[in-house]
């Protein structure tokens, strides 16, 4: 198993937060949808979590850079009402 900060875009920080909800591994992340993740962050441990880390993990899912997709997860959490 490999550890999250190997994936793009996740660092310490929200590594440490995607450990604390039960994802510690990068293989258990993608197994995930990075939106619901994104809701599980913000409704367990960060209610003001911005949308720039929702660009990460969909990103991070991708493997591609957050900023580079950040017009595309704006309009994603638009239809899902994120």
């Amino acid at each position: 198993m490999s550890n999250l900060t190997d994936l793009p875009n996740i660092g310490k920080g929200i590594a440490a937060k995607l450990e604390r909800i039960g994802i510690p591994t990068k293989e258990e992340f993608l197994k995930r949808d990075p939106y619901q993740v994104y809701e599980e962050l913000k409704l367990k441990l960060d209610p003001g979590l911005c949308i720039c880390a929702l660009a990460s993990l969909v990103g991070a899912k991708q493997g591609i850079v957050w900023h580079a997709i950040m017009e595309e997860v704006k309009a994603e959490a638009k239809k899902r009402k994120i």
